[in-house]
């Protein structure tokens, strides 16, 4: 059985169009992976299994709402993560 928690391709669509509104936030692998994992335990995971799950995750995200608290949560982790890298700068 395979399963995927839809919030992650999600996560991963939006992260690029917030880190461009960020120009002094690192960019680096980790950076990104540490905004990722706090936006995603954040927010309500979208388990799916089918394609036709996958089509109504693509149908819900297309809601305003959801999109808003997405993006909220992304720049909530940029701010953490731009605060406290776990490397160097």
């Amino acid at each position: 059985m395979e399963y995927k928690n839809y919030m992650e391709v999600v996560v991963e669509n939006k992260l690029g169009e917030v880190l461009s509104q960020y120009p002094n936030c690192c960019t680096c692998d980790t950076c990104k992976q540490d905004i990722a994992v706090i936006a995603l335990n954040h927010l309500k995971p979208r388990y799916v299994s089918t394609e036709k799950g996958q089509i109504f995750a693509r149908i819900e995200e297309t809601n305003i709402s959801a999109e808003v608290e997405v993006l909220r949560q992304l720049v909530e982790a940029v701010k953490i993560v731009s605060a406290h890298p776990r490397h160097e700068r």
